[in-house]
């Protein structure tokens, strides 16, 4: 199996962390990556398989995947133990809306913190309410955790996705989980896991290479 993901790519990320839950073995491929010129040149092997050029794309063998989620998918199908989706199609179906939810509905606004790694900044009053967006967000994620701790009864896609967006928001300077206590107590726990305390020291790293303005904020 064969993963081409990005230093810095929150989608790749989250496929890495799933494989590592699952305790799969493969061979990665970091595309080159800058800050200033992000992925460019394109991967010649990222753009044969996914027409958008971007990480994450896994192999397994005869096939090539592109999109997180379709990936996360694929995963659970040919290699379902252990499961990161629960029981039953509607305990799964509310797992993907989470899932769902971590991808379209928290990103835009961390798209514009995003721009804080960048040399130009978004307007004060964009950071402002993309901040306040994700407090509201917090405060809803808050009431969505399950009496086990997790979100979906055991660690899940939906664990993976939410937490990988909280990750980037700490890194990013944005919004404390301050005020959210069972919030915070879930991302400690989550932080704590090998697989995704292995990539948190990665990004970690990578930033301190890539995205030295991070400093500055």
């Amino acid at each position: 199996m064969l993963l081409y993901s990005g230093p810095v790519s929150l989608f790749a990320r989250k496929v890495e962390i799933a494989l590592h839950e699952k305790g799969l073995t493969f061979d990665r491929v970091m595309v080159p990556f800058t800050q200033q010129a992000g992925y460019t040149p394109k991967h010649p092997v990222v753009l044969q398989h996914n027409p958008r050029g971007q990480v994450p794309v896994l192999i397994d063998g005869d096939i090539a995947l592109f999109d997180s989620t379709l990936i996360l998918e694929y995963l659970e199908d040919a290699y379902p133990t252990p499961s990161l989706y629960p029981v039953g199609a509607k305990a799964r179906a509310r797992c993907r809306v989470l899932e769902l939810f971590a991808d379209e509905i928290m990103l835009p606004p961390l798209r514009i913190l995003m721009r804080r790694t960048e040399s130009r900044r978004a307007p004060q009053a964009e950071e402002d309410a993309a901040e306040a967006a994700l407090r509201t967000f917090y405060d809803q994620l808050e009431q969505k955790l399950g009496e086990d701790g997790y979100f979906c009864g055991d660690v899940s896609v939906a664990d993976i996705g939410i937490f990988i967006d909280l990750l980037y928001a700490r890194r990013l300077r944005g919004p404390s989980l301050d005020g959210h206590p069972r919030l915070a107590g879930w991302y400690g726990r989550v932080a704590a896991r090998p697989a995704f305390a292995r990539i948190v020291d990665e990004i970690a790293a990578a930033d301190r290479e890539l995205s030295p303005s991070l400093d500055s904020i």
